[in-house]
């Protein structure tokens, strides 16, 4: 897992998508739901890239990424990207190891 700490990280991220699928987690770190969405991103065993942005530090990236992505802000918010484009997305209790997975066998 890679903190994006960058607008250029960020631009980076969704070119690398256009070669393989990177799951990305929006994250609040002040939030016990987005601690817990943090936990199951963290311990999902996948071979797919993994990146996280912290809003608080963060909050031009995430509102950039929300733009870029066309996806409305949530945290936690895990999106599946693909071909530069977010092709999944769950937030709050929805991100779990299983809907993940489905993600990936679905999109990937």
């Amino acid at each position: 897992m890679i903190e994006i700490k960058t607008s250029e990280e960020w631009k980076n991220i969704v070119e690398q998508s256009r070669k393989a699928p990177i799951f990305v987690l929006k994250h609040s770190a002040t939030c016990p739901i987005s601690a817990s969405g943090h936990h199951v991103f963290e311990h999902y065993e996948t071979s797919i890239s993994k990146y996280y942005l912290i809003v608080q530090k963060n909050r031009s990236i995430s509102n950039e990424i929300e733009k870029d992505l066309n996806v409305r802000h949530e945290t936690p918010q895990v999106l599946l990207l693909k071909d530069g484009e977010a092709v999944w997305y769950a937030s709050h209790y929805d991100i779990s190891k299983s809907s993940m997975k489905s993600a990936v066998e679905e999109h990937c």
